[in-house]
């Protein structure tokens, strides 16, 4: 494998991940680096995840990645930077990390792989473009359930059915 086959691998596993956040989570292309052997992807959620709802996005990810192919290596539960670590059986390394303002960030390093050069990704961002822009901005799109100032209802909440008369 070279590293242009790694990065689209490490922008398989970045979809993967990602098609499983339910509702669905805006987000953007990160910087691509590349190291002697090795590349790292990453794509910057844009979508507002509010502390409320921060501990049901990891747990998303966590379990998607427990039940694939992954080993979890280490969880940061601090409150305010939670993340996730797991790698791949083939040595792809992936994390999800809450940043400042609750910025969540996706990543995967690739293991040491044959140098060459590296494209930038292909896939079509879900939120808006910031494509040549030295930085990208803090969280600026609302989700009536991401953004939500309360915690998510439990999974066996039901609506009580109205008794007539």
């Amino acid at each position: 494998m070279d590293m242009q086959q790694a990065a689209e691998r490490a922008d398989g596993l970045l979809d993967e991940v990602l098609a499983e956040i339910r509702p669905e989570v805006q987000w953007v292309h990160g910087p691509t680096t590349t190291g002697s052997c090795d590349v790292t992807r990453r794509r910057t959620v844009m979508t507002i995840v509010s502390a409320q709802r921060r501990g049901s996005l990891l747990g998303i990810v966590d379990r998607f990645w427990s039940k694939g192919s992954y080993r979890i290596k280490a969880i940061n539960d601090d409150v305010d930077v939670p993340a996730v670590f797991a790698q791949t059986k083939d040595g792809f390394g992936v994390s999800l990390i809450v940043g400042g303002e609750g910025q969540v960030f996706f990543e995967v390093d690739t293991p040491c792989v044959r140098e060459s050069e590296v494209a930038d990704p292909v896939a079509e961002p879900s939120g808006p473009s910031y494509a040549g822009s030295e930085v990208i901005p803090r969280p600026n799109i609302h989700s009536d359930f991401w953004s939500a100032n309360t915690p998510p209802p439990a999974p066996n909440d039901r609506i009580s059915p109205v008794k007539g008369d």
